[in-house]
């Protein structure tokens, strides 16, 4: 089974984070390519260099993230890691300020899944009634089940109610078994660092 048709099942993403993103890294590209074009002397290469180190953190920060969720495990992807977890690793699926998955002696933030404030208000106002809410302190947990049951839900919290049952669904299947595994993105952080590093220099040259 390819790893496409495995994690089919739910994909959740920030579909206003990669509007922004793509017009973020298409104005980047465009100034680089300007500089590289019409600049002289050390432009040009302050310009690729800063196109090699923004480019890549535009990417991760706005077109990577993502959280697929399939009948084996939740693969969470951010910026900089790829979380895989197995459906009987995870132990809790949380939503207070950001959306969090617990796993093992870990806590893991999706960063696919933004929480806003302002859709949990209107789905609190549309919901006939106080929500189930405590959103003081590190442990702050906010109950969705308990919100706009009646009416409009916020994304965050309607996202994080399909993964906690999809977890409770095939903790005990088979194929669901196994540790956390965590995979650093070094295809987004060797040519940041790198053209980071040539850019600080070619600045400090000047």
């Amino acid at each position: 089974m390819s790893e496409q048709t495995r994690y089919a099942d739910h994909t959740y993403r920030s579909g206003l984070g990669m509007v922004g993103g793509s017009l973020l890294l298409v104005l980047v590209v465009l100034l680089a390519a300007d500089g590289v074009l019409n600049g002289e002397g050390r432009t040009r290469w302050i310009s690729l260099a800063a196109l090699v180190t923004f480019a890549p953190l535009i990417f991760a920060f706005s077109l990577r993230p993502a959280v697929y969720a399939g009948r084996e495990r939740l693969r969470v992807r951010n910026p900089f890691r790829t979380i895989t977890l197995p459906w009987a690793s995870v132990e809790g699926v949380r939503a207070a300020y950001s959306a969090e998955v617990y796993a093992g002696d870990g806590k893991y933030q999706m960063w696919a899944i933004p929480v806003s404030l302002r859709q949990r208000k209107k789905a609190l106002r549309h919901g006939g009634g106080p929500a189930s809410a405590n959103l003081s302190g590190p442990g702050a947990v906010f109950a969705p089940e308990h919100a706009g049951s009646r009416g409009y839900r916020a994304q965050a919290d309607q996202a994080v109610d399909e993964i906690r049952l999809l977890a409770e669904r095939h903790a005990s299947d088979e194929g669901a078994q196994g540790a956390p595994a965590v995979r650093w993105a070094y295809e987004i952080l060797v040519p940041a660092v790198v053209g980071g590093v040539a850019l600080l220099v070619l600045l400090l040259q000047g």
